[in-house]
């Protein structure tokens, strides 16, 4: 009895599939290259040149992904905002650092490929990262069945961006009480409370404006904040205010917020509400309006005050008033 042949397509990884998917993004890839891209799509790494970035440059790497968002984006069928997501949340965690931008790398896996979700979410990468000027290098999309379930996308990216040394933020010296402190507004939760949020949303229907509040892409700072003079930014990402203003506070001490300072959008209120959250646990899962604080400096155009850096107190990094 002969036995019949088998294939890759047969255990769930269709390499045609890919080569699409590959053939469909190339486009949008290219026209996020600048005249340091010394690769071309399909090769088996970037290369990049830093010839010429400034006296002393240093290199700022971060890696993130989008969480639970691109489940919310697979029940909706909206793809092309998560890749904005994802490099708008990573441009932002090295800005805080005083970076800029140079290049970028993904990561795409699901179970079985389609190529179209794949195109949209690169498509939607290629975009962020042409936005602010930056490399889409390269990447990897993987098919991966027994690994993810059926319909289910997972995203990461890896920025690099590089800062002259004597500008590498949080100037943490320069951080001291009587220090204003400002906000600049989110476009909505961003990438972070997700696993939440849809536990919230599981016996309601989403309509088209909810739809879009809850998708809205994860908004970049990079312009707001390119001549700043604050002595250091938070990015506020999971953990909310409570978590991510005392990464760059001294020891000794803390931020005082007037929560009477701006008010908090519609659907933060609505989550709270449907939630019954107490005030801590939604400021430590949601930015609850506010997607990068500042401290000291001039706020730039757009920003507002919300409170002043105090001396700490039992402990307390961010006292909410």
């Amino acid at each position: 009895m002969t036995t019949p042949s088998a294939s890759y397509r047969d255990a769930g990884v269709d390499i045609d599939a890919a080569n699409a998917a590959v053939a469909g993004m190339a486009a949008a890839v290219r026209a996020t290259y600048t005249p340091r891209v010394l690769s071309d799509v399909g090769s088996f790494g970037g290369l990049f040149s830093l010839d010429g970035l400034g006296t002393h440059p240093v290199l700022v790497a971060s890696t993130d992904g989008v969480g639970t968002k691109v489940k919310l984006a697979a029940q909706l069928g909206r793809w092309r905002g998560i890749g904005h997501d994802l490099v708008n949340h990573c441009v932002n965690d090295i800005l805080v650092q005083g970076a800029r931008p140079l290049f970028f790398l993904d990561y795409v896996a699901t179970a079985r490929l389609d190529p179209a979700v794949i195109v949209e979410i690169v498509t939607g990468l290629a975009e962020a990262c042409g936005a602010v000027g930056c490399a889409l290098l390269g990447g990897e999309t993987a098919e991966m069945p027994g690994v993810y379930v059926d319909g289910a996308v997972d995203v990461a990216g890896t920025i690099v961006g590089h800062v002259e040394r004597d500008r590498v933020l949080p100037r943490l010296d320069e951080v001291v009480a009587g220090l204003g402190v400002w906000a600049l507004p989110s476009s909505g939760p961003h990438t972070n409370g997700y696993s939440l949020i849809r536990h919230l949303l599981a016996d309601r229907t989403i309509d088209d404006a909810l739809a879009d509040a809850l998708l809205a892409p994860h908004r970049c700072y990079l312009d707001d904040l390119r001549d700043s003079d604050a002595v250091a930014f938070a990015h506020i990402t999971g953990g909310g205010l409570v978590e991510n203003v005392p990464r760059v506070l001294p020891e000794a001490l803390a931020v005082r917020v007037d929560l009477e300072s701006w008010e908090v959008p519609p659907l933060f209120r609505d989550l709270v509400a449907w939630g019954s959250l107490e005030r801590h646990e939604a400021f430590r899962t949601f930015n609850m309006g506010l997607g990068m604080v500042g401290i000291g400096g001039t706020p730039p155009a757009g920003a507002f005050p919300i409170g002043e850096v105090v001396p700490r107190r039992d402990g307390v990094a961010v006292e909410l008033v």
